[in-house]
């Protein structure tokens, strides 16, 4: 009896014990569903100026979407960018003390509904889906939009004229034509794919077809002549055809490929930003250190160009979110305004015409003293009498130049003209002991100006000289009697050429390199000897086309800089980055034949990543990146010797690293387009904090971005964490 009794307590404690057991597991189980929704949250370490959290859709957690955070409590609109992890988490790290909006956008989304809050706390926040694709769809970088252009088929070309293709008959390939358009003209100003570009304004006005609609587009406001001169050079006819025939197609509901999330190290990017500058003006790029020595002017202030729009230079002070302008001025009261009149009312200005500089500055480039040089027009074109005895002028005497330069002095707070007596584009320093100031955007020379024998000596005309580009076409090594650009090559004499260089770069070695325009373009190498106006002598390296004028890959170079090793990277108008390595060229660097086509072993391509345009079949993507500048000193925290285009197209920066590129997209306000960058190094023990890329807004068409009309430019901080959680 006390045996069964025994039995029976026995069965019950065991019935007992699953059933606790069961519950456990139960409420286990709910409570790690529980949790699962949080648990990134609870993992997730904020501080006093941080936000941290978990963004989740329908389907659970959110990889690879962007959170965005924006003030406008501060001096200047703040805000700041971080991408989610693979388990749909986030930090945003370091946020001024101030009241945000805070929101999700992606690829598949809309956006979410704005938060309103403060840092310090942790933030779940829930992602839109798109509830179509044509509104997944509108988040879309530019250059996908653009992607759906169709180019004139191949047997267009060469053109047959107004009278027949449309075509002009100088423009004799299909790549010949893609330079104009994504080099020479549309692309080089602002993007092609913008909401601004891919749909017609209402205020344009009513038309009977989409081919008339862009012909008055095409003439709205002070860029209408130039936009117009443009298009007739190409061919007017087919241009607007193909132009109406892509935004028909828009407008008819056809869509781009969906481009991918962030994924990998594009998740562990921190992208801040401020507004500067105002509405009505538009920016060529920015400074913010010595590009010799990237630790100069440490957390100090950017400081931007403002081209051919207003005369000042727009200040931004990134630790107090201040911004301010300093005047510039011309030396010649009768230095004209660089921009023309209104030629039809603008869909966002009317008749205004918004921009009146005469300065018409370019190019910043900081000394290791914080001095600020710049590319600036300082008088009227017809050069001074007074130097006609001048060195360089004896040898190749120069009738005109449209910019010169000028220095501003930060600790002073005073800028002073500088007239050349040769045109000015781009502008950086050699790593010499007389600072030499090279330039580019001289035509038929290369310009350069001794700056410290100026600031000894405050005399403009001797601590400055140019010479002529000349090939060593006898192959002796030196530099003597030439023939001219007209003329062929003679080999007992060198050759004068006529490629004028875009960009310039000073190597480490001493050698000055520059990209050229046009189709298919090339590179130029000057070593200026030791007396340039008499002994520089330059090589030219194309890119490689065959015997019928096709590119072999990449053609058109827009902007380029070189590495610490002497190799050249260039943006081309064909979507690709191109490095340069002279040591690979196997045919003679000069002599008779060394006129252009001699070196195409020295080049190798990458292909940027965008879908390439409707009709074209060689390799290629629809971006267009306007400059590539080099990473030397490992500014961003990827290593040295780090190529990056602008990614114009991609509305990004492109880092190529290890053969393979990094995306690192700007996705608000959509429409990032920027002409260069810079990087500095503000604590060189601060690892990841401690260093950053800096870019500006450079578009010419500000209201195109998201926001419209009143949107202005804005200055971008990129930096690079371990992980997307670092703080």
């Amino acid at each position: 009896m006390k045996h069964t009794l025994n039995s029976i307590s026995n069965r019950k404690e065991s019935i007992l014990s699953k059933l606790i057991y069961l519950f456990c597991l139960t409420f286990l189980a709910a409570l790690n569903a529980c949790n699962s929704s949080n648990s990134g949250t609870k993992n997730i370490q904020v501080g006093e100026g941080d936000l941290g959290g978990v963004v989740t859709g329908p389907n659970g957690p959110e990889a690879g979407v962007w959170i965005i955070a924006e003030t406008h409590d501060l001096p200047t609109r703040f805000a700041k960018i971080v991408v989610t992890d693979d388990k749909g988490r986030y930090v945003l790290p370091d946020l001024p003390k101030a009241n945000y909006s805070v929101w999700v956008r992606g690829y598949g989304l809309v956006d979410s509904p704005k938060k309103q809050v403060k840092p310090g706390q942790n933030l779940d926040l829930t992602a839109v889906v798109a509830p179509t694709p044509q509104a997944a769809a509108e988040y879309y970088p530019a250059g996908y939009w653009f992607s759906m252009l169709h180019v004139p088929e191949k047997s267009k070309f060469p053109g047959t004229g107004p009278d027949g293709n449309g075509i002009l008959s100088n423009v004799k390939t299909q790549a010949n034509f893609l330079s104009s358009i994504k080099s020479g003209t549309c692309l080089a100003c602002h993007q092609l794919g913008s909401k601004g570009t891919r749909e017609f304004q209402k205020s344009l006005g009513t038309f009977n077809n989409s081919v008339d609609a862009w012909e008055r587009r095409l003439r709205s406001g002070q860029a209408g002549p130039i936009m117009t001169s443009a298009l007739h050079q190409i061919g007017k006819d087919e241009v607007l055809r193909m132009f109406a025939d892509w935004t028909d197609r828009i407008k008819a509901g056809e869509l781009p490929p969906a481009p991918p999330r962030p994924e990998g190290i594009e998740r562990n990017v921190v992208i801040t930003q401020w507004d500067w500058a105002d509405p009505k003006v538009y920016l060529h790029d920015l400074v913010s250190t010595d590009r010799r020595n990237p630790t100069v002017n440490a957390n100090g202030p950017l400081y931007g160009a403002l081209e051919a729009s207003a005369d000042y230079l727009p200040v931004l002070d990134p630790i107090t979110h201040t911004t301010s302008q300093i005047p510039l001025t011309v030396r010649d009261p009768n230095t004209p305004v660089i921009s023309g009149e209104v030629l039809e009312p603008s869909p966002y200005w009317g008749t205004e015409a918004i921009w009146n500089s005469k300065t018409n500055v370019h190019n910043p480039m900081m000394d290791g003293e914080g001095n600020v040089w710049i590319t600036a027009a300082v008088r009227p074109t017809d050069n001074l009498d007074n130097f006609k005895d001048h060195p360089s002028a004896k040898l190749f005497p120069l009738k005109r130049s449209g910019r010169h330069l000028g220095v501003y002095n930060p600790k002073t707070k005073k800028y002073t003209p500088i007239s050349t007596n040769f045109s000015t584009h781009h502008l950086m320093f050699a790593e010499d002991n007389k600072n030499t100031l090279w330039t580019s955007g001289g035509g038929e020379v290369i310009g350069w100006f001794d700056t410290k024998k100026y600031q000894e000596t405050g005399d403009e005309k001797v601590a400055q000289g140019w010479t002529a580009l000349i090939l060593d076409t006898n192959g002796n090594g030196k530099r003597d009697a030439y023939v001219e650009p007209d003329q062929p090559v003679d080999p007992k004499k060198d050759k004068r050429i006529t490629k004028g260089l875009y960009s310039v770069a000073p190597a480490p070695d001493g050698s000055v390199w520059g990209s050229t325009l046009g189709y298919p373009g090339g590179i130029v190498r000057l070593v200026p000897g030791t007396n340039p106006s008499e002994t520089a002598l330059v090589e030219y390296y194309e890119l490689p086309i065959d015997d019928k004028g096709e590119p072999v890959e990449g053609f058109s170079p827009r902007g380029m800089d070189i590495d610490r090793n002497g190799v050249a990277w260039v943006a081309l108008a064909s979507g690709h980055l191109a490095s340069f390595d002279r040591r690979k060229v196997k045919n003679p660097l000069n002599g008779p034949n060394a006129t252009g086509q001699h070196g195409g072993d020295g080049w190798t391509f990458y292909t940027e990543p965008l879908p390439q345009l409707k009709g074209v079949n060689y390799k290629g993507s629809a971006e267009s990146s306007y400059y590539t500048w080099v990473d030397q000193f490992n500014t961003f925290g990827l290593g040295e010797n780090i190529p990056i285009n602008t990614g114009n197209e991609s509305e990004a920066l492109l880092v190529l690293k290890d053969g393979k590129w990094v995306k690192l997209r700007v996705p608000y306000p959509m429409g990032f387009y920027t002409k260069w960058l810079d990087g500095r190094i503000d604590d060189p023990k601060g690892g990841w904090k401690g260093r950053g890329l800096w870019a500006t807004i450079s578009t010419r068409a500000p209201f195109h971005m998201e926001g419209g009309k009143g949107t202005t430019s804005k200055v971008f901080k990129f930096q690079m964490r371990p992980d997307p959680l670092a703080r």
